[in-house]
């Protein structure tokens, strides 16, 4: 019998195709904290700049738990999606589907990263 791979966290990146409301920071900031919830994260800051002329914008959640941010270019209906939380109460699958929903995204590819699997400790206290 195999032990369970232990990892500080998980690290989601994605990348959004097809998506709507990408030059939109009101829009951004909703998916942000709507996707947070969803994680059952804890937002402790949001922070976006919109670049203005239609050139997209880019935003970061601060979270408790490490963060998640996006970066758009609406000219290609495209976002990156950057999502690491740290223990296993969160869930950054469930943020990823909140915000591709409201951006209308038609296609997701994304990658999953364990993190920290060589450290060897239990930093969180989870994995008893």
């Amino acid at each position: 019998m195999t032990a369970p791979v232990m990892s500080l966290g998980t690290h989601l990146l994605a990348d959004l195709y097809g998506c709507r409301h990408l030059d939109d920071p009101v829009v951004i900031e909703a998916a942000l904290r709507a996707g947070v919830a969803a994680a059952g994260a804890t937002l402790l800051d949001i922070r976006l700049h919109h670049f203005g002329g239609h050139q997209g914008v880019t935003g970061v959640a601060l979270l408790a738990e490490s963060h998640m941010s996006i970066h758009t270019w609406p000219e290609h209906g495209f976002a990156a999606i950057d999502i690491f939380l740290c223990g296993a109460a969160q869930d950054p699958s469930a943020a990823l589907a909140v915000v591709a929903a409201a951006l209308a995204a038609t296609r997701i590819v994304q990658h999953s990263i364990a993190r920290g699997c060589d450290i060897g400790v239990d930093p969180c206290g989870e994995w008893a």
